[in-house]
């Protein structure tokens, strides 16, 4: 046995694993809860800059463009410059542009800072896995991504509250200043926790004598970006129909499948796509994009379900969230503890209809739901996410060399992202098309003859009358009021043909965790002797 085989199967930090753990899970939970406060402060940046609700949207659409370039790369940056220095240099950027964005006076300079801490915060996610999975054996790796899993639930659990009481006492500023302590504490927490195992110093070594694919480099940045761009305002341009969106959507294609074909030949690829040819780890990431789409597309449906057809605040909404997020922090813990237990397969499996269920419940909501049903449908959909996020993290990287767990990291982080800028993008689009075909099979029965319709407006018509309307107005106002009844009646039935569209997927995605190898048993530490006889 070589010593590098040897590195790979038994080194161990220097530090207590569970310190490394708690150290890089800091800077994940600033990141997530800082993306999640930024969107409740939206209005009171624009009102604040002198900009239109539209332009304020570009604070969160650059930020998530610059992040979603940075995250299929940052395997490799992670392998060229050392993960450990990569990871400091992400928190670093990310601590100074928040910093930045909290000085900022303008919009165009907001979008700057917000540009760079997305490329900061982008790579952080990656590396903080890649760190756990080299840090912990095999058998215990499912109770890191719990600690982890629990900082990414919990973080947009109390991030609206949070943000909306810190602009609501000081001013938006805060939401970013908040960030510098915690990243100087991370910072120095890391330099001295963190380590690179030697089998990465080995290819750092090695990747100093390779030129850089400046291409594919290129290629993947440009693709990317333009993806991301699409996606995020492909709904708010009317998609297809309008130009700017037809140009980046086909600029994005071609560039994305020229940079597959180049990177695939490359000796030294920016994105090693022949990963995807391992078995487990080209089943995790189409697992993890579908679960990018029913996490992200759920936890933007259901806030805007109660808000715009209940008639919520923002804060209530959030309240509606909160419960859900602390159940799956807790049921992290349970998951991280049995992973071990049992075939992770059989759990993702069991998992994934569970969840089924609990968005199929979804279908079931009407304008006169109660908060306290809401609220425990939401928990009821979630319970069983932590059985299906867990396992298959710690499948991820079964008979994948030990020397590419960045690349491993960065591409499922990505597949997770775009699933769920996409699965929010195309679910979007649907409840907008299906509440006009809901509106005009409704309009059709509304008729003046239609006994229901007549019921409607004249018991509408009275009560308005009594309460001291001329009976002229009054009834004019009832025909306004059946209107926008059917609006949201046709948004309700739409709401539940998406959910029922999830629920069926996720089904269909429950036999898939079988296709997974389970990883091989950890074996005894071989002697010293043996090492040296070898």
């Amino acid at each position: 046995m070589s010593e590098l085989v040897f590195d790979e199967l038994h080194w161990t930090p220097h530090h207590n694993p569970w310190l490394v753990a708690i150290t890089v899970t800091m800077a994940t939970f600033m990141e997530v809860l800082d993306t999640s406060i930024a969107n409740v402060a939206l209005p009171h940046m624009a009102g604040s800059l002198g900009a239109s609700q539209e332009e304020a949207t570009w604070v969160l659409t650059s930020y998530l463009v610059s992040s979603a370039i940075i995250l299929p790369i940052s395997g490799w940056l992670a392998n060229r410059f050392g993960r450990k220095r990569f990871y400091m240099s992400c928190v670093a950027m990310f601590t100074v542009c928040s910093m930045l964005c909290g000085l900022a006076q303008t919009l165009p300079l907001l979008i700057v800072a917000r540009v760079m801490q997305g490329l900061g915060g982008g790579g952080l996610a990656t590396s903080e896995q890649a760190i756990l999975a080299d840090t912990f054996p095999v058998e215990k790796r499912g109770q890191a991504f719990a600690l982890y899993g629990m900082a990414v639930v919990v973080a947009p659990a109390i991030g609206p509250t949070f943000g909306g009481w810190i602009t609501d006492n000081f001013n938006w500023h805060w939401i970013f200043f908040i960030n510098v302590p915690v990243g100087l504490v991370s910072l120095y927490l890391t330099n001295r926790m963190v380590e690179d195992p030697p089998f990465l110093k080995a290819r750092k070594e090695a990747a100093r004598h390779l030129k850089v694919d400046f291409l594919g480099l290129g290629l993947v940045a440009a693709g990317v970006g333009l993806l991301e761009f699409t996606l995020d305002k492909g709904q708010e341009k009317d998609w297809f129909g309008d130009p700017m969106i037809r140009t980046t959507s086909v600029l994005a294609v071609c560039l994305l499948i020229f940079f597959a074909v180049w990177e695939w030949r490359h000796p030294d690829p920016i994105v090693d796509l022949k990963l995807l040819q391992n078995r487990n780890f080209g089943t995790a990431v189409f697992l993890q994009l579908v679960l990018g789409m029913v996490l992200f597309g759920s936890t933007v449906l259901i806030p805007q379900y109660v808000q715009v057809l209940l008639g919520y605040t923002a804060e209530r909404a959030g309240m509606v969230m909160s419960p859900a997020a602390f159940l799956m922090m807790f049921m992290m813990f349970v998951a991280g503890r049995t992973v071990g237990k049992i075939d992770p397969r059989l759990m993702v499996c069991i998992a994934y209809l569970i969840t089924a269920m609990g968005i199929f419940n979804l279908t079931h909501l009407d304008l006169a739901t109660s908060f306290a049903h809401v609220t425990e449908l939401r928990m009821l959909q979630v319970i069983a996410l932590p059985f299906v996020f867990i396992p298959i993290s710690t499948l991820n990287y079964v008979g994948v060399p030990a020397a590419k767990t960045n690349q491993i990291s960065s591409l499922s982080n990505f597949a997770r992202n775009l699933g769920g800028s996409a699965g929010t993008a195309l679910l979007t689009t649907y409840l907008a098309r299906a509440s006009q075909v809901h509106q005009s099979a409704l309009a059709a029965n509304v008729l003046p003859g239609s006994v229901a319709y007549g019921l409607f407006l004249d018991r509408v018509k009275e009560m308005l009358v009594r309460g001291g309307m001329a009976p002229s107005v009054a009834a004019q106002t009832a025909a306004g009021e059946a209107y926008q009844e059917m609006l949201r009646q046709a948004s309700m039935l739409s709401y539940a043909n998406v959910f029922a569209i999830l629920s069926c997927v996720v089904v269909l995605l429950s036999p898939l965790p079988f296709l997974m190898r389970l990883p091989p048993k950890r074996g005894p530490k071989p002697p010293a002797e043996d090492l040296v006889a070898d």
